[in-house]
């Protein structure tokens, strides 16, 4: 389980990603770096990282799932998650 701290810090990056997207496409278009470098560096996007939606774990995360890759099989073994079963043969 992720420290709660970890999980607060993501989302307050994906929220100033939102909040400054617009202004930062704006900038970019025009070759106006100066500007661009007065944004806040939590504001690009490339600094988000996806994170499992029940753990907060950051590694082994399955994006068409949102979930990390040991809650999937955990999920996929009790059957919750919808056609997907164990493979056998």
């Amino acid at each position: 389980m992720a420290k709660e701290s970890m999980k607060a810090r993501e989302v307050k990056r994906a929220k100033m990603v939102a909040r400054y997207a617009e202004k930062r496409e704006k900038y970019l278009a025009e070759g106006n770096y100066e500007a661009l470098q007065s944004i806040p560096k939590n504001a690009s996007p490339v600094r988000l990282h996806n994170r499992c939606k029940l753990t907060g774990r950051p590694k082994g995360y399955m994006r068409q799932f949102g979930i990390s890759r040991i809650q999937f099989r955990e999920m996929a073994s009790k059957g919750l998650i919808p056609g997907v079963k164990k493979a056998s043969w």
